[in-house]
Protein backbone atom coordinates (compact mmCIF):
# COMPACT_ATOMS: atom_id res chain seq x y z
CA UNK A 1 0.00 0.00 0.00
CA UNK A 2 1.52 3.62 -1.19
CA UNK A 3 2.38 5.49 1.78
CA UNK A 4 0.14 8.93 2.19
CA UNK A 5 2.74 12.22 2.37
CA UNK A 6 2.08 14.49 5.34
CA UNK A 7 1.83 18.62 3.72
CA UNK A 8 3.33 21.19 6.66
CA UNK A 9 0.46 23.15 8.28
CA UNK A 10 0.28 26.64 8.63
CA UNK A 11 -1.70 27.80 12.46
CA UNK A 12 -3.41 30.84 11.58
CA UNK A 13 -4.30 33.45 14.46
CA UNK A 14 -7.03 31.85 16.18
CA UNK A 15 -6.49 28.06 17.15
CA UNK A 16 -9.29 27.44 18.14
CA UNK A 17 -11.42 28.14 14.74
CA UNK A 18 -8.06 26.00 12.98
CA UNK A 19 -9.16 23.07 15.06
CA UNK A 20 -12.36 23.40 14.39
CA UNK A 21 -12.30 23.28 10.57
CA UNK A 22 -9.44 20.48 10.59
CA UNK A 23 -10.19 18.66 13.42
CA UNK A 24 -13.65 18.80 15.05
CA UNK A 25 -15.23 19.16 11.29
CA UNK A 26 -13.31 16.56 9.59
CA UNK A 27 -14.09 13.64 12.14
CA UNK A 28 -17.91 14.42 12.49
CA UNK A 29 -18.12 13.87 8.58
CA UNK A 30 -15.69 10.71 8.84
CA UNK A 31 -17.21 9.43 11.94
CA UNK A 32 -18.26 5.60 10.51
CA UNK A 33 -15.16 5.06 7.93
CA UNK A 34 -13.36 6.18 11.04
CA UNK A 35 -14.47 4.06 13.48
CA UNK A 36 -14.19 1.32 11.23
CA UNK A 37 -10.10 1.46 11.29
CA UNK A 38 -9.68 2.01 14.72
CA UNK A 39 -11.15 -1.48 16.67
CA UNK A 40 -7.93 -3.05 18.00
CA UNK A 41 -6.71 -2.29 21.37
CA UNK A 42 -3.05 -1.07 21.33
CA UNK A 43 -0.63 -3.40 24.13
CA UNK A 44 0.50 -0.66 26.58
CA UNK A 45 -2.88 0.91 26.73
CA UNK A 46 -4.65 -2.51 27.13
CA UNK A 47 -2.69 -3.74 29.71
CA UNK A 48 -2.56 -0.32 31.60
CA UNK A 49 -6.48 -0.43 32.18
CA UNK A 50 -5.83 -4.54 33.34
CA UNK A 51 -3.82 -3.32 36.21
CA UNK A 52 -6.39 -0.62 37.34
CA UNK A 53 -8.05 -1.62 40.78
CA UNK A 54 -11.72 -3.10 40.09
CA UNK A 55 -14.18 -0.13 41.03
CA UNK A 56 -12.09 2.30 39.83
CA UNK A 57 -13.53 5.38 37.74
CA UNK A 58 -11.35 7.42 34.65
CA UNK A 59 -11.65 9.56 31.65
CA UNK A 60 -10.80 8.58 27.98
CA UNK A 61 -10.10 12.53 26.93
CA UNK A 62 -10.78 11.98 23.24
CA UNK A 63 -12.00 8.83 23.32
CA UNK A 64 -12.85 8.55 19.93
CA UNK A 65 -15.48 5.58 18.62
CA UNK A 66 -14.89 4.17 22.07
CA UNK A 67 -12.55 1.39 21.82
CA UNK A 68 -11.08 1.30 25.39
CA UNK A 69 -14.38 2.25 26.93
CA UNK A 70 -15.29 -2.00 27.15
CA UNK A 71 -11.66 -2.47 28.34
CA UNK A 72 -10.25 -4.97 30.42
CA UNK A 73 -12.05 -7.40 28.45
CA UNK A 74 -10.23 -10.21 30.84
CA UNK A 75 -12.27 -8.78 33.98
CA UNK A 76 -16.24 -9.32 34.27
CA UNK A 77 -17.84 -5.66 32.67
CA UNK A 78 -18.56 -3.13 34.65
CA UNK A 79 -14.97 -4.05 36.57
CA UNK A 80 -13.46 -0.29 36.00
CA UNK A 81 -15.93 2.27 34.62
CA UNK A 82 -14.00 4.64 31.81
CA UNK A 83 -16.41 7.72 30.88
CA UNK A 84 -15.62 8.97 27.06
CA UNK A 85 -14.78 12.51 26.29
CA UNK A 86 -14.78 13.88 22.68
CA UNK A 87 -15.49 17.16 20.63
CA UNK A 88 -17.26 14.66 17.95
CA UNK A 89 -20.78 13.94 18.62
CA UNK A 90 -20.94 11.31 15.71
CA UNK A 91 -17.71 9.06 17.23
CA UNK A 92 -19.45 9.78 20.42
CA UNK A 93 -22.70 7.94 19.13
CA UNK A 94 -20.68 4.74 17.73
CA UNK A 95 -18.80 4.71 21.27
CA UNK A 96 -22.04 4.88 23.06
CA UNK A 97 -22.16 1.22 22.08
CA UNK A 98 -18.75 0.49 21.82
CA UNK A 99 -17.88 -3.37 22.42
CA UNK A 100 -21.65 -4.16 21.72
CA UNK A 101 -21.95 -7.91 20.74
CA UNK A 102 -22.15 -8.95 16.70
CA UNK A 103 -24.12 -11.88 17.06
CA UNK A 104 -27.91 -10.29 17.40
CA UNK A 105 -28.80 -14.05 18.36
CA UNK A 106 -26.47 -13.57 21.68
CA UNK A 107 -28.61 -12.94 24.99
CA UNK A 108 -25.25 -11.17 26.27
CA UNK A 109 -26.00 -7.36 25.85
CA UNK A 110 -23.41 -4.81 25.76
CA UNK A 111 -23.49 -2.30 28.68
CA UNK A 112 -23.97 1.42 27.43
CA UNK A 113 -21.19 3.23 27.85
CA UNK A 114 -21.03 6.60 29.35
CA UNK A 115 -19.60 9.90 27.31
CA UNK A 116 -19.67 13.17 27.42
CA UNK A 117 -19.25 15.97 24.70
CA UNK A 118 -16.92 18.36 25.50
CA UNK A 119 -13.07 19.41 24.75
CA UNK A 120 -9.83 18.22 26.44
CA UNK A 121 -9.01 21.69 27.24
CA UNK A 122 -11.75 22.32 29.17
CA UNK A 123 -13.04 21.77 32.70
CA UNK A 124 -16.31 19.77 33.24
CA UNK A 125 -15.67 17.88 36.98
CA UNK A 126 -13.88 19.01 40.39
CA UNK A 127 -10.41 18.56 40.53
CA UNK A 128 -9.57 14.98 41.56
CA UNK A 129 -12.73 13.60 40.64
CA UNK A 130 -11.40 10.48 38.82
CA UNK A 131 -8.84 7.35 39.52
CA UNK A 132 -6.92 7.43 36.68
CA UNK A 133 -7.05 8.86 32.99
CA UNK A 134 -6.13 8.07 29.26
CA UNK A 135 -5.80 10.30 26.64
CA UNK A 136 -4.51 8.37 23.44
CA UNK A 137 -3.98 10.18 19.93
CA UNK A 138 -5.71 13.31 20.95
CA UNK A 139 -3.17 16.18 21.99
CA UNK A 140 -1.55 16.30 18.96
CA UNK A 141 -4.92 17.62 17.69
CA UNK A 142 -4.28 20.64 19.58
CA UNK A 143 -2.92 23.74 17.57
CA UNK A 144 0.00 25.44 20.15
CA UNK A 145 1.88 24.61 22.34
CA UNK A 146 0.48 25.81 25.22
CA UNK A 147 -3.00 24.23 24.13
CA UNK A 148 -1.53 21.31 24.22
CA UNK A 149 0.26 21.68 27.71
CA UNK A 150 -3.60 22.99 28.91
CA UNK A 151 -4.91 19.81 28.27
CA UNK A 152 -1.47 17.82 29.76
CA UNK A 153 -2.54 20.05 32.91
CA UNK A 154 -6.34 19.02 32.72
CA UNK A 155 -5.26 15.40 32.46
CA UNK A 156 -3.22 15.85 36.05
CA UNK A 157 -5.60 17.91 37.77
CA UNK A 158 -8.65 15.54 36.92
CA UNK A 159 -6.90 12.37 38.66
CA UNK A 160 -6.50 11.77 42.71
CA UNK A 161 -3.74 14.15 43.89
CA UNK A 162 -2.57 11.04 45.98
CA UNK A 163 -2.78 7.72 43.59
CA UNK A 164 -4.19 9.38 40.07
CA UNK A 165 -2.46 7.32 36.98
CA UNK A 166 -2.14 9.03 33.33
CA UNK A 167 -1.13 7.87 30.69
CA UNK A 168 -0.82 9.87 27.11
CA UNK A 169 0.07 8.74 23.45
CA UNK A 170 0.62 11.26 20.50
CA UNK A 171 1.90 10.91 17.24
CA UNK A 172 5.76 10.75 16.29
CA UNK A 173 7.56 12.19 13.91
CA UNK A 174 9.55 9.27 13.83
CA UNK A 175 7.52 6.76 12.05
CA UNK A 176 8.26 2.79 11.50
CA UNK A 177 8.18 0.53 8.56
CA UNK A 178 4.64 0.19 8.80
CA UNK A 179 3.51 3.53 8.52
CA UNK A 180 0.95 4.21 6.00
CA UNK A 181 2.41 8.10 6.36
CA UNK A 182 5.48 9.17 4.64
CA UNK A 183 6.95 12.34 7.03
CA UNK A 184 9.83 14.36 5.50
CA UNK A 185 12.30 15.23 7.31
CA UNK A 186 15.49 16.65 6.03
CA UNK A 187 13.89 20.05 7.12
CA UNK A 188 13.57 19.47 10.83
CA UNK A 189 15.60 19.48 13.57
CA UNK A 190 15.83 19.73 17.05
CA UNK A 191 17.01 23.36 16.97
CA UNK A 192 14.62 24.68 14.68
CA UNK A 193 12.87 28.16 14.94
CA UNK A 194 9.77 26.25 16.72
CA UNK A 195 11.51 25.51 19.02
CA UNK A 196 13.11 28.82 19.32
CA UNK A 197 9.86 30.47 19.57
CA UNK A 198 8.42 28.12 21.99
CA UNK A 199 6.23 26.21 20.20
CA UNK A 200 7.68 23.01 20.67
CA UNK A 201 10.19 21.15 18.25
CA UNK A 202 7.48 18.71 16.53
CA UNK A 203 6.09 19.54 12.95
CA UNK A 204 3.18 21.14 12.06
CA UNK A 205 1.45 18.91 9.44
CA UNK A 206 -1.88 18.06 7.03
CA UNK A 207 -2.38 14.09 6.61
CA UNK A 208 -5.05 13.56 4.45
CA UNK A 209 -8.20 11.27 4.79
CA UNK A 210 -8.93 9.81 1.92
CA UNK A 211 -12.55 8.87 0.97
CA UNK A 212 -12.65 6.85 -2.79
CA UNK A 213 -15.71 5.29 -3.87
CA UNK A 214 -14.43 2.06 -3.05
CA UNK A 215 -14.33 3.42 0.99
CA UNK A 216 -18.66 3.78 -0.15
CA UNK A 217 -21.40 2.45 -1.46
CA UNK A 218 -22.39 3.67 -4.54
CA UNK A 219 -20.31 7.02 -3.40
CA UNK A 220 -22.39 7.17 -0.39
CA UNK A 221 -20.60 7.03 2.80
CA UNK A 222 -22.65 6.16 5.59
CA UNK A 223 -22.74 6.74 9.46
CA UNK A 224 -24.27 7.94 12.51
CA UNK A 225 -25.48 11.33 12.48
CA UNK A 226 -26.09 12.94 15.77
CA UNK A 227 -29.00 14.75 16.50
CA UNK A 228 -27.82 18.04 17.86
CA UNK A 229 -28.74 20.75 14.93
CA UNK A 230 -25.76 21.87 15.43
CA UNK A 231 -23.43 18.72 14.97
CA UNK A 232 -25.77 17.85 11.64
CA UNK A 233 -24.13 20.84 9.31
CA UNK A 234 -22.77 18.93 6.93
CA UNK A 235 -23.66 17.45 3.62
CA UNK A 236 -25.53 14.09 4.83
CA UNK A 237 -28.76 11.93 4.64
CA UNK A 238 -30.22 9.13 6.23
CA UNK A 239 -29.47 5.74 5.49
CA UNK A 240 -28.17 2.70 7.22
CA UNK A 241 -25.21 0.62 7.45
CA UNK A 242 -23.81 -1.95 10.34
CA UNK A 243 -20.34 -1.31 11.58
CA UNK A 244 -17.65 -3.69 12.50
CA UNK A 245 -18.71 -3.74 15.91
CA UNK A 246 -22.09 -4.44 15.07
CA UNK A 247 -23.43 -0.72 15.66
CA UNK A 248 -26.29 -0.09 13.89
CA UNK A 249 -25.30 3.33 12.36
CA UNK A 250 -27.09 6.02 10.27
CA UNK A 251 -26.14 8.67 7.99
CA UNK A 252 -24.62 8.78 4.49
CA UNK A 253 -22.42 11.22 3.05
CA UNK A 254 -22.61 11.98 -0.26
CA UNK A 255 -19.07 11.93 -2.37
CA UNK A 256 -18.63 13.06 -6.45
CA UNK A 257 -19.29 10.69 -8.86
CA UNK A 258 -15.51 11.07 -9.73
CA UNK A 259 -12.73 12.13 -7.84
CA UNK A 260 -12.19 10.81 -4.08
CA UNK A 261 -12.89 13.24 -1.60
CA UNK A 262 -9.75 14.22 0.55
CA UNK A 263 -10.03 15.78 3.98
CA UNK A 264 -6.92 17.10 5.45
CA UNK A 265 -6.62 16.91 9.62
CA UNK A 266 -4.16 19.14 11.72
CA UNK A 267 -1.64 17.49 13.60
CA UNK A 268 1.27 18.24 15.86
CA UNK A 269 3.63 15.48 15.44
CA UNK A 270 5.95 15.38 18.23
CA UNK A 271 9.44 15.01 18.44
CA UNK A 272 11.95 12.84 20.36
CA UNK A 273 11.50 14.23 24.08
CA UNK A 274 8.85 16.38 22.90
CA UNK A 275 5.61 15.04 25.29
CA UNK A 276 7.50 14.00 28.55
CA UNK A 277 9.14 17.50 28.45
CA UNK A 278 5.72 19.30 27.83
CA UNK A 279 4.39 16.84 31.18
CA UNK A 280 7.35 18.49 32.95
CA UNK A 281 6.57 21.86 32.03
CA UNK A 282 2.60 21.52 33.02
CA UNK A 283 3.25 19.72 36.30
CA UNK A 284 5.73 22.73 36.78
CA UNK A 285 2.54 25.22 36.38
CA UNK A 286 0.86 23.57 38.59
CA UNK A 287 3.56 22.96 41.76
CA UNK A 288 4.04 19.44 41.30
CA UNK A 289 7.63 18.08 41.97
CA UNK A 290 9.03 15.28 39.19
CA UNK A 291 10.14 12.48 40.83
CA UNK A 292 9.38 9.09 42.23
CA UNK A 293 7.19 8.51 45.82
CA UNK A 294 10.54 9.71 48.15
CA UNK A 295 12.03 7.17 50.19
CA UNK A 296 12.82 9.63 53.23
CA UNK A 297 11.25 13.08 54.00
CA UNK A 298 12.81 15.75 51.67
CA UNK A 299 14.21 18.31 53.63
CA UNK A 300 15.91 22.07 53.24
CA UNK A 301 17.27 21.65 56.09
CA UNK A 302 17.44 19.71 59.99
CA UNK A 303 13.69 19.26 60.89
CA UNK A 304 11.84 20.41 57.86
CA UNK A 305 10.06 17.79 56.34
CA UNK A 306 8.47 18.50 52.72
CA UNK A 307 5.03 18.53 51.61
CA UNK A 308 3.18 18.48 48.56
CA UNK A 309 2.15 16.94 45.23
CA UNK A 310 4.45 14.93 43.07
CA UNK A 311 4.35 12.85 39.63
CA UNK A 312 6.00 9.51 39.01
CA UNK A 313 7.15 9.54 35.17
CA UNK A 314 6.54 5.44 35.66
CA UNK A 315 7.83 5.00 31.87
CA UNK A 316 8.23 6.63 28.76
CA UNK A 317 8.94 5.32 24.87
CA UNK A 318 8.35 5.35 21.50
CA UNK A 319 5.38 2.30 19.71
CA UNK A 320 4.48 2.08 16.53
CA UNK A 321 4.92 5.50 15.51
CA UNK A 322 3.69 7.12 18.56
CA UNK A 323 5.23 8.62 21.73
CA UNK A 324 3.65 7.67 25.09
CA UNK A 325 4.10 8.53 28.78
CA UNK A 326 2.49 6.67 31.80
CA UNK A 327 2.06 8.89 34.91
CA UNK A 328 1.56 8.11 38.80
CA UNK A 329 0.78 10.88 41.35
CA UNK A 330 1.32 11.12 44.86
CA UNK A 331 1.25 13.40 47.66
CA UNK A 332 2.83 13.53 50.96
Amino acid sequence: MPKTSVTPAQIENNPQAHEDQHVHAVYDKIASHFSSTRYKPWPIIAHFLSTLSTGSVGLDAGTGNGKYLPLPLDRPPGSICTIGLDRSRNLLEIARTAGADVDEASTIKCMPREVIWGDVIGKGWRDGAFDYAISIATIHHLATHDRRKLAVKRLLQCVSPSRGRILIYVWAIEQDELSRRSVPTESYTKNDSLAESGMGPGRDVFVPWVLSRQNTNNGKLKGKLSKDPLASRSNVTDSTQSCTNGTSIEVTLMLGPDEPQVFNRYYHMFAEGELVELVRSAAGDLGIHIGPIPDQTLSSGPGMEWKGRGLEIVQDGWERSNYYVELRCWEK
